[in-house]
């Protein structure tokens, strides 16, 4: 056996933060950002997506069907995750007026 000494841990009120952003609320922040890099990848990933169903012989119906799905799912997770109560409220809004006919 080796004779290494191993520092423990910072315990207690005079702890540091593990990070400097972290004390700051920084990581949190921006843990709920979506940017255009993000944005930008998840069109190239629905484009290469489609074209790939496409080219395996999948009708346009079901590959349209499929994306507006995953759409749908991302929207509802970024609005839940992000707090977007006017967004859902707006699309509740759209759903009743379409359910009633188009008529505000």
């Amino acid at each position: 056996m080796s004779n290494i000494p191993l520092s423990l841990p910072a315990v207690g009120p005079d702890a540091a933060a593990p990070c400097p952003d972290c004390a700051a609320g920084g990581a949190a922040e921006s843990a709920g950002r979506f940017g255009a890099t993000h944005t930008l990848i998840l069109l190239i990933t629905v484009l290469a997506l489609g074209s790939a169903l496409f080219v395996a012989g999948t009708p346009l119906r079901t590959v349209f069907t499929l994306l507006g799905g995953l759409g749908a799912i991302g929207a509802a997770t970024l609005a839940a995750a992000g707090g977007g109560r006017r967004l859902l409220t707006a699309f509740a809004e759209t759903l009743a007026r379409s359910a009633a006919g188009g008529r505000s």
